[in-house]
């Protein structure tokens, strides 16, 4: 039994070990993405060697980031109940939750090589879902029909990228840089 406990409490140090490495490395590198794996090291408060230990290469890091980002983008499309509510009411509370990705989006953007990773889906689900919600809002109305879907999803990380550079860069509050996104996408893709 002591065994068991101890091998449990071992994973559960090693998850919060890599969380700290990987919550540290998108922070820093969203803001330098010229950083160090030592400097990531230091940001997490662990060795250079613990990091290595997780991740030997920093391609072994940046996949792990795109995979963590990947999973955050889908928890978050899960937790806005896509299915509830008026389409363009949805699509609000997609981009609060994506809002709060904000470090971890803007890396993705920022940084080209984390999306030619292997793991990296050209399509997600979480693409699929969006697709599909605001084809269901220009069919219900709220959304504009004449706009194409593609653009309306390019609208609506223009709008979020705007939102995160503008708290980031000019030291707006996050509520504020959300509400402005908010209000001009729903007056740019408005039926």
């Amino acid at each position: 039994m002591d065994e068991d406990r101890a091998v449990v409490a071992e994973s559960g140090t090693r998850a919060r070990t890599r969380r700290a490495i990987l919550d540290a490395a998108v922070a820093l590198l969203a803001t330098d993405q010229t950083a160090s794996l030592g400097d990531v090291a230091t940001a997490a408060g662990v060795g250079r060697t613990t990091v290595h230990r997780y991740f030997p290469e920093r391609s072994d890091l940046l996949a792990a980031i795109g995979a963590d980002v990947l999973d955050k983008v889908a928890a978050a499309t899960e937790r806005t109940r896509l299915d509830d509510g008026p389409a363009l009411k949805a699509l609000e509370r997609l981009c609060q939750e994506y809002f709060e990705l904000g470090d971890a989006l803007t890396l993705m953007f920022d940084s080209p090589q984390l999306m030619s990773w292997s793991g990296w889906d050209e399509e997600t689900a979480a693409d699929r879902a969006l697709t599909h919600l605001i084809e269901r809002g220009q069919a219900e109305g709220t959304i504009d029909a004449g706009m194409a879907t593609d653009w309306i999803r390019n609208v609506l990380w223009s709008l979020l990228y705007s939102a995160w550079e503008l708290a980031r860069s000019s030291g707006t509050p996050k509520h504020t840089a959300l509400t402005l996104c908010l209000r001009t996408l729903r007056k740019a893709i408005a039926a």
